[in-house]
């Protein structure tokens, strides 16, 4: 079976998703990608030109895999004389319906800002499927939608919030976790060290650091004695408190900034101890599901997708209500570390690519075995195609 991956915005967890699945899948896989950056033009723009090129170069897949960045409705419309009649799969990485806008930008305060969930809505529309990367992820939009379309003057298509919501599903996003195990150390822990606290998430408004730090100047000042390291990527608007926290905390920070490759990041993984995470909003958290994979005590708001990511029997353990109850419960572990049972990192486990691959390749098979269509067709397998 051949699937043409359409992605306007490769980078980051996206391109990784991509690249990845084009790895492990059984079936050929084409990625048309654009470069991630512009998210709003890529939104806007992207569509028409990854549809030049699936025209240009001649592409007879079998079944396309679009993402959440791509205007779905503009590609069709512009290459319906090769792909119409083609099974289409929409996977969301995230939605604009949902994801919070930074304080910075404008357009919300324009009113500017609407055009963009508009987008994800016509484009489950048109899809034949709409897979999300996780249960709550599946649960906000559906449940966002029919506010969001109240809010146009008239001819509202209410109606067409059981369609979308018939043909959504469930598809986790997959992770290359297995990875991580060459990078595992050698069962020698030095007990005489202080726990290592984690950060590794995006420096951005998003994830909430204000409280993150908050929480870790509260107890210092209470004296409790540990260690942090602070990885994640940064951008060029990163928000103030991190230099802010790299005074304050001083000597304590023994890992400040991005790490220089996976393997740099994949041992401080393990090296880390505690993972207290205050993200305002997340559809997934690889980073969070990755810590766990490696051992490190999650410290999970009880909301957004993060008791997906733990045993019923175990939520309580893991899961705080509030800043305070997770002040309570990071003082506990600082003052009593201890690495996690293997019952939490093989509940992540399935994440593995190794373990949800079959999932994806089945999915795909199932939805074109129903429309009947068959090429041939043998581009690069899985080899990123970029359009500058």
């Amino acid at each position: 079976m051949k699937i043409c991956v359409l992605e306007p915005f490769h980078t980051g967890s996206h391109a990784t998703w991509a690249e990845e699945y084009a790895r492990y899948s059984r079936h050929q896989i084409e990625l048309l990608t654009l470069s991630g950056r512009h998210w709003k033009w890529r939104m806007h723009g992207g569509a028409v030109t990854l549809a030049r090129h699936f025209m240009e170069v001649g592409y007879d897949p079998d079944l396309l895999l679009a993402t959440d960045m791509l205007d779905l409705t503009t590609f069709l419309a512009l290459t319906r004389k090769k792909t119409a009649g083609l099974p289409i799969a929409l996977y969301c990485h995230e939605n604009q319906l949902s994801y919070p806008w930074s304080p910075n930008d404008q357009d919300p305060v324009q009113k500017r800002d609407a055009h963009y969930a508009f987008i994800n809505y016509t484009s489950a529309l048109a899809a034949d499927a709409v897979l999300f990367n996780s249960r709550y992820h599946l649960d906000v939009f559906n449940d966002q939608l029919p506010e969001f379309l109240k809010g146009f003057p008239d001819q509202n298509e209410l109606c067409s919030l059981a369609q979308i919501k018939a043909k959504s599903a469930v598809l986790p996003l997959g992770l290359d976790l297995h990875r991580l195990d060459q990078y595992r150390p050698e069962q020698t822990i030095e007990q005489s060290k202080p726990p290592l606290i984690l950060w590794n998430h995006r420096w951005e408004y998003d994830k909430n650091p204000q409280e993150f730090f908050q929480a870790l100047y509260r107890l210092q000042d209470e004296g409790l004695a540990f260690e942090v390291a602070v990885l994640g990527e940064s951008y060029r608007s990163c928000p103030p408190v991190f230099a802010e926290a790299q005074l304050r905390l001083g000597e304590r920070i023994i890992q400040f900034g991005y790490a220089k490759d996976f393997a740099d990041y994949a041992r401080w993984l393990w090296r880390a101890d505690i993972l207290p995470v205050n993200s305002d909003h997340d559809f997934f958290g690889a980073s969070v599901v990755q810590a766990i994979y490696c051992h490190c005590s999650p410290l999970l708001p009880r909301r957004l997708a993060y008791p997906e990511h733990l045993p019923t029997a175990m939520q309580d353990r893991f899961l705080y209500d509030n800043f305070e109850d997770l002040l309570g419960r990071l003082r506990v572990l600082i003052k009593n570390p201890t690495k996690i049972t293997g019952e939490l990192r093989s509940h992540v486990n399935r994440y593995d690519w190794r373990e949800l691959v079959e999932r994806y390749d089945e999915e795909f098979e199932r939805m074109n075995t129903a429309t009947g269509r068959r090429h041939e067709w043998e581009p690069g397998r899985g080899k990123p195609r970029e359009i500058s």
